[in-house]
């Protein structure tokens, strides 16, 4: 069947008229008139009949009406994605985080971004750094941040920032007023610790050595950890990011040494074009972490803190993590 055929079935159905339907297509009545014909001869059935002056569809039209119906509201359908990706780029957005990524960088960046695209759907999806950087592989996502990075040679990997670890204690505690803690500092301390197979929490543990914290508390969660320190149960060492994102009136967070380094990777598919979207979103995930966005991020909460080095900030060339 030509689809000018259906066109015209459907104009004749809802206006009773071949003249009508003639004026609504921009054609002429006779052609309307050859459409409807050649459809009844592929159909094998009569649409309409003329009852006086007025044209009456046959019990087979109005099956057929129905079908085509269903048909049109699917491209109505189809027309209006296309409105929505001509307006708003290729659909929403999806995006893999870590659970310290999610709470530390996403917020600021999606607040940056709505002020710009504000009726572009967002999905975040958390999980660890390994199955983000799976998800991006597999275009579950469409891009993916990262704390740790595995050697998968299928992902374009970004390192958009760094920043070292902040050691941090409950207010009134005996190391509050320390301008630096020092992993020696804390020997006896009660240390609460990331999930054992966090990557993170291998690279913190190796600033201890000799080890004499008191290990008995871990969580999958920085933000548990800090909401945990700030009930006076315990220290630890966690992200920065994680920290301007969250209000800690009980909590100071100090510079820890040795250095350990946290990290930021923007992940997604190699084979895959990237959407404008999500080169958008990057932009504002850029200017979060670009000198003197703290104020518009809110600052670091109500933790205290000492200062600290200024963290390396902004785009940096593709690399592959070690």
């Amino acid at each position: 069947m030509d689809f000018r055929e259906i066109e015209a079935f459907r104009s004749v159905m809802l206006t009773r008229s071949m003249t009508l339907s003639a004026a609504a297509l921009h054609t002429s009545q006779p052609n309307v008139s050859r459409l409807i014909a050649r459809l009844q001869k592929q159909t094998g059935f009569r649409l309409f009949q003329r009852v006086g002056l007025r044209l009456v569809p046959t019990p087979e039209a109005e099956a057929l009406y129905d079908e085509v119906q269903r048909a049109f509201a699917g491209l109505g359908a189809i027309e209006a994605s296309a409105a929505a990706i001509r307006e708003q780029g290729s659909g929403g957005l999806r995006i893999g985080a870590s659970a310290a990524l999610s709470l530390g960088v996403l917020p600021a960046a999606i607040r940056l971004f709505r002020q710009r695209r504000p009726d572009v759907a967002i999905k975040v999806l958390t999980s660890d750094s390994a199955t983000v950087c799976k998800w991006a592989a597999a275009g579950q996502c469409d891009f993916g941040l990262a704390s740790f990075v595995p050697d998968m040679p299928e992902l374009a990997v970004e390192l958009l920032h760094r920043e070292d670890g902040l050691c941090i204690v409950p207010a009134g505690h005996r190391l509050a007023k320390k301008r630096r803690i020092k992993a020696a500092d804390l020997d006896g301390e009660s240390f609460i610790s990331l999930g054992a197979s966090d990557l993170a929490r291998a690279q913190i543990d190796a600033a201890f050595s000799p080890d004499r914290r008191r290990m008995n508390l871990e969580t999958p969660y920085a933000a548990t950890i800090c909401t945990m320190v700030g009930m006076g149960l315990g220290v630890s060492v966690v992200n920065p990011m994680v920290l301007r994102c969250l209000p800690l009136p009980n909590v100071v967070a100090l510079p820890f040494a040795p250095a350990v380094d946290f990290r930021c990777y923007w992940v997604r598919a190699g084979h895959r074009l990237e959407k404008e979207l999500a080169q958008e979103f990057m932009r504002c995930v850029r200017e979060g972490f670009a000198p003197g966005a703290a104020g518009r991020r809110g600052g670091q909460g109500s933790a205290r803190a000492s200062p600290v080095d200024k963290p390396e900030s902004g785009g940096l060339p593709l690399v592959r993590p070690r």
